[in-house]
């Protein structure tokens, strides 16, 4: 498969969403999982496993960015991934610290709150650009909006030495994806 794919799996509690790199594979959430292959012989194709386009062997892969490209107005869009799965997450700074959370409104897990351009960020707090929902950018908690009270799920990152870090065990590797794909 060229380019990921977005795949949703939602139930009465909870939804998943990640993108999909691979040409079968699983996406499990709570009591449900959804099975695919697309080539339809489940055998992956010649690509599977294979990294994506862009990513550097000679970088450290939980490395994100420098501290200096994540911004303070805004909020730059990143992947997370274990093995063929990939969660989409925003990074905004605060100083020189990071806090980084799934790309995903709580009141429907499809919304992106960064949809590519950055999140729209407001008296410091994110909102929603389809509910109008905000965010504290300190705790990710929801002060307005249809899902008040409910957070943003929290990604754990680290600034070691001027740079970002993914430092979440339940992902291996991340990526910017405001950088061009070779």
């Amino acid at each position: 498969m060229t380019d990921p794919v977005r795949v949703t799996l939602e139930d009465d509690d909870d939804a998943t969403s990640v993108r999909v790199y691979d040409d079968e594979g699983d996406v499990s959430t709570d009591g449900a999982t959804f099975r695919f292959s697309v080539d339809g012989d489940g055998s992956g194709g010649d690509n599977a496993g294979a990294e994506p386009a862009g990513t550097d062997p000679d970088r450290e892969p939980r490395y994100v960015a420098p501290l200096s490209a994540v911004p303070t107005d805004g909020t730059l869009r990143c992947e997370a991934r274990r093995d063929r799965c990939g969660t989409e997450l925003i990074l905004r700074r605060r100083g020189d610290d990071v806090l980084a959370w799934r790309n995903s409104c709580p009141h429907k897990p499809e919304v992106r709150l960064d949809p590519g351009p950055g999140a729209i960020v407001r008296d410091d707090q994110l909102v929603c650009h389809e509910h109008a929902a905000r965010f504290d950018c300190d705790d990710g908690v929801c002060t307005a909006g249809p899902c008040r009270g409910d957070a943003l799920e929290e990604i754990a990152v680290a600034v070691r030495d001027g740079n970002v870090y993914l430092t979440d065990d339940r992902f291996d590797s991340c990526r910017r994806l405001d950088e061009p794909r070779a």
